[in-house]
């Protein structure tokens, strides 16, 4: 995970809040209707409702394709239909239902009709046919329970007959709906300016009639119903919860209806429409089809009802669709009043902070993660919150769903732009510096750490890693070009391998000899337990290739390494123009001439004091000696790691047991008892034999009494 600092906060703050600004804008303003949308298909596809459509408030008198091919209809124009819509319109409300309201309109009459009949026209002998008509018109109108319905406009207004308009006293109510620049219907108008007075709409008509009760403007302007404050998000109107998706409202086909009248069966009309809000309208394939919410889920045209007389026409399976009969949209606005559940839109303001909130959470996400990952995160977090705004519109309540999931991909998007452009540019430096002398994992440690490099060189603890191959000089004259170039690629890339696994950095190579370091450029804490363990694991490789390695065959190469720790200058060093990330100091050189002293000790490693010390207890130790090397006044306690703690084998032990006995009594001058001791193992220990030799000689002839035991190393 990325480290982020002060910058990258204020550019991810300023990201959320322009994209969390442009997806609220008024030019996206479609991306609201979208949600609910969306919302409204997730809720029915995977949430559903089973509310049993008989217990649905409101209910549909469909003048359907049933209704056309039916006698007395077929082949019958509507305007004859008035006197069995009279008797039908009658009988449901004798079965107790509540009010009335018509989604259809009659703009003419048949008595109007100019058509010559004979010697006079057709609507001269058709006088008084709609008489019964408008006498149940009135009736109905006086009891309050009709509502007729028109069109209001200022092109083309689509108005009752006025024969109708006087006979329910003008209690017309419009049907106008509103429709979003997209075309879809998401909300209804609840009332509409006439003669400059606010007259409500059909469907709030409608609900006050079933309510008992007047609508009223609250203090904050809203619209109340029986004590209900209709919420609007968008001033005047009432945000349709397609809850049920059409299918909670029961429908019944007006011809069934028709034929029940003809039967007398009072009862079904008491168990249909009893305590229920009646909307009659049309239900037709080709005619008055809205396209509303349920756009991407399909809505359905109501459910069947229960039939009183005709039998079920075949072929009537419903399948959902994209648009549905106009009915069922006012039909869906009574239901929403009465049950008191219409969508709650968060204003503007609440919407542009989630949508700032949404950005900004995956703004960091892509800030501190990888572009795979934040991806992965935008993914998580987009589905997580879906789920969070399905529930919560169950119960009615339309979080913005497309702003925030489109405003945070934009904002990942930017941030992903920002961190390649501005924020990861030293990253990118730092992998293209190092990808050829660190291993990735050791740079990927490094900008983790958010620790680079300074430019220019700076003090860091390091331990130096110095190798060298014994005699490689005499061995190299006996090769070919290509043998040469193959057993020295071989052998450091082996090399090279282990020196970066344990988090070293191969500073150069220098014919056969590598310099590495430890601590640097990654921090690393444990840079003298990683080079020892380094240094082990080489001695090992090149056993394993002497052994097994067809190039190294016959040629026995042995090497020996030089571990010291401790303060040292790092960084880029060189020309103006050119420039190596190198390391210089007092270390460097000593971890050099401890190399070199390997082959007066018969070693292949040694380590200074320091780095034992900062290995802490992880290995087991012999120490060699106290030496002078050449260029450095100083005397050095050197040690030679066997292997690590308690994996020691038991000639190991044996030989340094042996070891430092000796070095103690050659220490405190006695150099016979140190020659026993170091004879003991002399056969199978070089450094034994060099002590034992030394130690002979200065028992034949003592030294001064300003003697100590130091060795200077005259050469390198």
């Amino acid at each position: 995970m990325r480290r982020i600092g002060g910058r990258d906060i204020v550019a991810a703050i300023l990201i959320a809040l322009l994209a969390g600004a442009i997806f609220t804008s008024p030019p996206l303003q479609a991306l609201q209707g979208l949600s609910l949308d969306i919302l409204t298909a997730l809720h029915g596809t995977i949430i559903g409702d089973n509310r049993d459509p008989a217990t649905s408030p409101v209910v549909v008198v469909a003048i359907d394709g049933e209704t056309y091919d039916t006698p007395p209809f077929k082949g019958s124009p509507t305007q004859t239909w008035t006197r069995e819509i009279g008797r039908v319109l009658g009988s449901i409300t004798d079965g107790g239902a509540k009010v009335i309201g018509f989604d259809v309109i009659f703009p003419s009459s048949i008595e109007q009709s100019e058509i010559a009949f004979g010697d006079a026209p057709l609507g001269d002998r058709m006088k008084g046919f709609d008489r019964d008509y408008l006498i149940t018109l009135r009736k109905l109108s006086d009891n309050g329970k009709l509502v007729l319905g028109e069109i209001l406009s200022n092109d083309h207004p689509d108005a009752p007959y006025p024969a109708q308009r006087f006979a329910v006293r003008n209690t017309v109510r419009a049907l106008n709906v509103h429709t979003d620049t997209d075309d879809v219907i998401r909300r209804m108008p609840l009332s509409f300016s006439i003669d400059d007075k606010p007259v409500p709409a059909m469907a709030v008509e409608l609900a006050a009639r079933a309510f008992g009760a007047e609508p009223q403007t609250g203090p904050s302007g809203a619209t109340i119903l029986s004590n209900y404050a209709i919420p609007s998000a968008v001033p005047n109107t009432l945000t349709l919860n397609f809850r049920g998706m059409g299918r909670d409202v029961p429908v019944y086909s007006f011809a069934d209806l028709r034929a029940c009248v003809e039967k007398a069966d009072r009862d079904f009309f008491r168990r249909a429409f009893d305590g229920k809000v009646v909307l009659l309208g049309t239900i037709l394939n080709f005619e008055d089809r809205k396209l509303t919410s349920m756009r991407f889920s399909g809505g359905y045209d109501g459910t069947p009802a229960p039939r009183c007389a005709q039998p079920v026409p075949a072929g009537t399976t419903q399948k959902a669709r994209s648009d549905i009969a106009g009915v069922f949209v006012h039909a869906t606005a009574v239901r929403n009043l009465i049950e008191r559940d219409a969508i709650t839109e968060l204003g503007l303001p609440a919407r542009a902070i989630l949508t700032i909130v949404f950005a900004a959470i995956i703004a960091f996400a892509a800030c501190m993660l990888a572009p795979g990952g934040a991806m992965i995160a935008w993914f998580g977090f987009t589905a997580v919150y879906a789920a969070v705004a399905v529930v919560t519109f169950v119960h009615a309540l339309a979080l913005p769903l497309t702003e925030p999931a489109l405003a945070s991909l934009a904002a990942f998007a930017m941030m992903i732009g920002y961190r390649f452009v501005l924020a990861d540019r030293d990253e990118r430096f730092l992998r293209k510096s190092f990808a050829f002398y660190l291993a990735p994992e050791v740079i990927n440690t490094m900008v983790a750490s958010g620790k680079m490099p300074a430019l220019g060189g700076e003090m860091r603890n390091v331990t130096m890693f110095f190798s060298d191959l014994s005699g490689f000089s005499s061995i190299a004259e006996k090769m070919t070009p290509g043998e040469l170039v193959t057993l020295m690629n071989e052998y450091l890339s082996a090399m090279t391998d282990i020196i970066e696994g344990h988090g070293g950095y191969v500073d150069k190579y220098i014919g056969d000899s590598i310099v590495a370091m430890f601590g640097a450029p990654a921090d690393d804490p444990a840079h003298a337990r990683n080079a020892v363990h380094a240094a082990l694991k080489c001695h090992g490789k090149l056993a394993e290739l002497n052994a097994g390695n067809p190039a190294f065959a016959g040629h026995d190469l042995s090497h020996r390494i030089g571990l010291n720790s401790g303060e040292a200058v790092v960084g880029n060093i060189g020309s103006r123009r050119r420039f190596n990330y190198t390391v210089m100091s007092d270390t460097v050189n000593v971890a050099s001439r401890l190399e070199g002293a390997n082959k007066y000790y018969g070693t292949a490693i040694m380590a200074s004091e320091t780095t034992m010390a900062q290995s802490g207890d992880t290995f087991a130790w012999r120490e060699l000696d106290a030496i002078r090397v050449m260029g450095r006044g100083d005397a050095i306690r050197v040690f030679e790691p066997l292997a690590e703690k308690s994996a020691e084998s038991a000639e190991q032990t044996k030989v340094s047991a042996a070891y430092a006995e000796g070095l103690a009594y050659w220490r405190a001058r006695e150099f016979a008892k140190a020659s026993d001791a170091f004879e003991r193992v002399a056969n199978a220990d070089p450094a034994s034999a060099l002590f034992a030799k030394r130690a002979r000689a200065l028992a034949a002839n003592p030294p001064a009494p300003e003697w100590t035991p130091v060795n200077t190393l005259e050469g390198k």
